[in-house]
């Protein structure tokens, strides 16, 4: 059993590279199976291969699936990618109220781009009320001075 855990590992970190490395069609046959059997790393590197065309056909459906799956299992970066997509209306229907649900997600584990994002939204009122006490609490957390 510890022989199959050690070769997903090195499939996990060999995708994981090609990726880094913009190997894409490398990366996706790598991550794909990954992917399927529910790895959140995988998922979210295949999501962004299927969203943009990086290695495969590009699929909407297939990014949102794994985007959503990744963010689930409380990957923050996928969390961030997902509330990017209801944001900005990509592979899934625009939806700023969920999108400020998960950027909160991924805010709440410390990403500077979604407290960053976080703010803008609770500054503009997009999904949110307006409210620039929430938005100046966003702006700190993501380092910037007070605004």
């Amino acid at each position: 059993m510890s022989e199959q855990i050690t070769d997903r590992d090195m499939e996990l970190s060999s995708g994981i590279a090609a990726f880094e490395a913009k190997q894409f069609t490398r990366a996706a046959g790598l991550l794909s199976p990954l992917a399927e059997a529910g790895d959140p790393q995988a998922q979210y590197r295949v999501a962004i291969m299927a969203q943009n065309g990086l290695g495969m056909l590009e699929n909407p459906l297939l990014a949102y699936k794994y985007m959503r799956a990744a963010a689930e299992s409380g990957l923050g970066i996928a969390q961030h990618g997902l509330g990017f997509m209801f944001m900005q209306g990509e592979c899934i229907d625009k939806d700023p109220k969920r999108a400020v649900e998960w950027f909160k997600k991924a805010a709440e584990q410390g990403l500077a781009g979604s407290q960053t994002t976080l703010a803008m939204m609770y500054e503009e009122g997009r999904g949110v009320e307006k409210d620039m006490d929430e938005a100046r609490k966003w702006y700190r957390l993501a380092g910037f001075d007070d605004k």
